[in-house]
């Protein structure tokens, strides 16, 4: 078993321990709020292209599965109370109902998948990394489409939630493909003072 990024930093003591993953947790969800801002509507689809698939798998990765989980959980909980964490400033239960939430409520055991494999190592290296990310990827579309399917049917839900969404995954992994190894690289070459 390997260390995720956050396990490397944990404290050592039980009370700042428990505050660090708190913290973590908290700052995870915000991060995942303020990725959804990055949105694109097409106006075609119900599905908008936002940067919250990267800010949840990265967020796995970094913050190990449970934590990156327990992080889109908080997430989807600060929206159903109505805060503006939603693509396009949302919020309210509505959301977790409409066309989208299907996708969002893949966050969890996508982050919890990528957060699983890194501290297995996947993230250590590019084309594990790739694989790791591309998994992710499937878990949120293994829920979000089958719950799109109900508001655009089956015959549109491939077209509609799936094929727009490709370049933009590939985007995605492109870009974590050389961060997160070239991170643990870091890492290991950082003096024992900074860790």
């Amino acid at each position: 078993m390997y260390l995720t990024y956050a396990d490397h930093f944990r404290p050592a003591s039980r009370l700042a321990g428990r505050l660090y993953d708190l913290g973590l947790i908290v700052a995870g969800s915000l991060l995942i709020a303020l990725s959804a801002q990055l949105s694109v509507h097409l106006p075609f689809s119900p599905v908008p292209i936002t940067g919250q698939t990267f800010a949840v798998l990265f967020l796995g990765f970094l913050l190990g599965p449970w934590r990156g989980g327990a992080a889109a959980l908080a997430y989807l909980a600060e929206g159903a109370t109505g805060l503006p964490v939603f693509a396009g400033a949302m919020g309210g239960p509505a959301v977790l109902l409409g066309p989208t939430a299907g996708y969002l409520y893949g966050f969890v055991p996508a982050a919890f998948l990528a957060g699983w494999l890194a501290q297995r190592g996947w993230d250590r290296s590019p084309w594990r990394t790739a694989l790791a990310m591309a998994a992710g990827n499937s878990a949120i579309y293994l829920l979000g489409l089958p719950w799109l399917s109900h508001f655009v049917g089956d015959s549109q839900v491939l077209a509609l939630g799936l094929f727009p969404f490709i370049p933009g995954d590939l985007f995605k992994i492109a870009l974590a493909v050389p961060l997160l190894p070239l991170g643990w690289r870091w890492l290991g070459k950082c003096p024992r003072s900074l860790r």
